[in-house]
């Protein structure tokens, strides 16, 4: 299996700067009971003055004045428990510094890359990572970028000694970026060079999943067949055994999207979804769904209001559009509860800008079991004593990744304290 730009990866490791000295945390070994506290469980509302049980990484049980004998016990008296956070369509792990290509690990070259993951290049030991887990992200989507088909995306914990102990089984997903009409030039002959190119450009897509199509329904009847990684990498596709993830903005591009979506008869999720809102209709048509990656993005028209990228996670959610919020990006997806607290005051409230950066971000990635405090979940858990969606009252206090608890100390809290002392 190929790597996205595997041959970067030697100078990358032999940066000096790529590595954090934090020591991953041990599996629990023994039973943890936080008392007292506001638990924040998106999917059973919210319980005041409640115990949590972790056991064996995962929580074993809820309620007021649990028995946990032998336990270990913390006193989370005024705090709040919320789920790890879940960080969509990131980079993290993959990029270090953006200027430094060396660093950069998230493409290769070609329209139809399907076959490569995106795991391959994730780098756990990133400085970049205890960044995110101080803003209470407990998870991120790893996502490749490419032309066209740029391959399998994963999800990932962030506090491993190597990739494989990062990941956490997820429904597969292979991302297209569909290609996007700039400004249009106001001379003719360049502004019908611009419609060329996209025509073609959506030409050679339709003609890639054909070729896909073809190659999976030959594999079915047991043809001799040259044997073509991409193409078979694309065949769960269309059995409804991987998600197709679309990297698109604008209402026209998403309409060309969801024509090929109808032909094939897929259930693609929107990722950046701009404009989406305004196919709310054929997007429920289709049983579609929403990664809206743009809450601190400008408005994309001239007549649209200065806060109208905050406003449309509510849009979706009144068109009844199913919906998670991501940060795309790499240290900069550290923002975003940021974000969710944007669109929470811009429409969305609270409880729903909570719950589309945790449960909704897990079921999106097809997982049944992280996202929410309830019995028999991941112990993933935030100890904060605010609001989380709040950066300046949430203040988050400690992590714990499948019942770990996890050092919260990084490069800007070190730089911090040195020059406090200075």
């Amino acid at each position: 299996m190929r790597t996205l730009l595997s041959s970067l990866l030697l100078p990358l490791l032999a940066l000096p700067a790529v590595a954090h000295d934090l020591i991953p945390a041990t599996a629990q070994s023994r039973d943890l009971v936080l008392r007292h506290a506001t638990l924040y469980t998106v999917s059973q509302g919210i319980l005041e003055d409640t115990d949590l049980l972790l056991h064996d990484g995962r929580i074993a049980a809820i309620g007021k004045q649990l028995a946990a004998e032998g336990a270990e016990e913390i006193d989370a008296s005024g705090k709040r428990i919320y789920p790890g956070l879940i960080a969509l369509d990131s980079h993290a792990g993959m990029v270090e510094i953006e200027m430094a290509r060396p660093t950069r690990d998230i493409a290769d070259v070609g329209l139809n890359n399907a076959e490569l993951r995106a795991a391959s290049a994730f780098n756990p030991d990133s400085e970049i990572i205890p960044t995110l887990r101080r803003n209470g992200i407990s998870h991120v989507q790893l996502v490749p970028e490419g032309e066209a088909m740029a391959g399998q995306s994963a999800l990932v914990g962030l506090d491993s000694w190597t990739v494989e102990q990062a990941l956490v089984p997820s429904r597969m997903g292979q991302h297209l970026y569909w290609p996007e009409l700039g400004p249009l030039a106001s001379d003719d002959e360049e502004r019908s060079k611009q419609l060329k190119e996209h025509d073609e450009a959506i030409r050679q897509i339709r003609t890639l999943f054909a070729d896909a199509k073809r190659y999976a329904l030959g594999i079915k009847a047991g043809d001799k067949i040259a044997q073509q990684r991409n193409l078979a990498a694309m065949a769960p596709l269309f059995d409804d055994a991987a998600t197709l993830f679309i990297h698109v903005d604008r209402e026209q591009h998403i309409e060309e999207a969801l024509k090929l979506c109808r032909e094939y008869q897929l259930k693609p999720v929107i990722v950046g979804g701009y404009d989406a809102w305004r196919q709310a209709a054929s997007l429920n048509e289709l049983g579609a769904r929403v990664i809206y990656a743009s809450v601190f993005s400008l408005p994309q028209r001239s007549d649209e209001p200065v806060d109208m990228a905050f406003r449309i996670p509510a849009l979706l959610n009144d068109a009844g559009v199913p919906f998670a919020i991501g940060y795309s990006g790499d240290w900069d997806s550290r923002n975003l509860a940021f974000a969710a607290g944007y669109a929470a005051a811009h429409g969305l409230g609270q409880d729903k800008a909570l719950r589309a950066i945790t449960l909704d971000a897990a079921r999106m990635l097809g997982v049944d079991d992280m996202g929410a405090l309830e019995v028999g979940y991941r112990g993933n858990i935030i100890v904060a004593e605010g609001d989380i969606l709040d950066p300046m009252s949430g203040r988050i206090e400690a992590l714990f990744i499948d019942g770990r608890r996890v050092d919260l100390n990084n490069r800007q809290q070190q730089l911090y304290q040195k020059y406090l002392k200075k």
